[in-house]
């Protein structure tokens, strides 16, 4: 028979608030037990180093030691001031409006050129299927960094997007809360979007001037 869950306690040694999760120090010895911000209860403090943690003993599926049903016993002296809510769990409306809006204006974009020459169906299946499949890498990313998994690198998630997934890319940010705080990430992700969409309107530009017909009504009469 498995044994139940192990209660055991220690000292958070280290804390990253930026991405939530830290390590604690075993009262019993042994090597530190990885902890994330999810493990913790609603009424307990946020987290800091130097904080005495009680905790369930729990193993991930790769056989890590990890904190589980974690509480603060004991609390160390917090600043005057709680720093607040990290963004990457309270993302602006600004920054969400911002996302859905680009999503909107292509698909605005994608509408004009239509009306001059239709666009071929699997450059729409194209789109959809590149969504479906980011936003789910998103989603196994995001649960990865949650239970101290398999990680996708960032290059494997900004290609995703390049290759025509970026609108689901940006739902997923806004649903999962993911990727949205780093700025050097955000950066070259919006760069990618850049050249996905003009890549769009290059070849649907391209395809329109070299259909027969759009050459005849294009060319002057006479």
């Amino acid at each position: 028979m498995k044994p139940g869950p192990v209660r055991m306690s220690g000292v958070l040694t280290t804390w990253n608030d930026e991405r939530g999760f830290g390590f604690v120090a075993p009262a019993v010895g042994g090597p530190d037990v990885f902890v994330h911000i999810s493990a913790f209860g609603e009424g307990d403090p946020r987290p800091l180093a130097g904080d005495e943690i009680g905790y369930e003993l729990e193993y991930s599926r790769e056989g890590k030691p990890r904190a589980g049903r974690a509480t603060v016993q004991s609390a160390v002296p917090r600043p005057a001031r709680e720093p607040a809510p990290h963004p990457r769990l309270a993302p602006t409306n600004r920054a969400s409006r911002l996302g859905y809006l680009a999503v909107f204006g292509f698909i605005c974009i994608a509408f004009v050129v239509a009306l001059i020459r239709p666009i071929p169906y699997w450059v729409w299946i194209l789109y959809l299927g590149m969504s479906f499949a980011t936003f789910v890498a998103y989603a196994l990313d995001k649960r990865a960094a949650a239970s101290e998994g398999w990680r996708l690198s960032e290059g494997s998630l900004l290609a995703l997007g390049l290759a025509c997934g970026w609108p689901g890319a940006v739902i997923a940010q806004q649903v999962f809360r993911h990727k949205t705080v780093k700025m050097s990430f955000q950066v070259v992700f919006w760069v990618t979007v850049m050249v996905n969409v003009i890549a769009f309107v290059v070849f649907s530009w391209v395809a329109t001037l070299s259909a027969p017909d759009a050459v005849s009504v294009l060319t002057p009469l006479g």
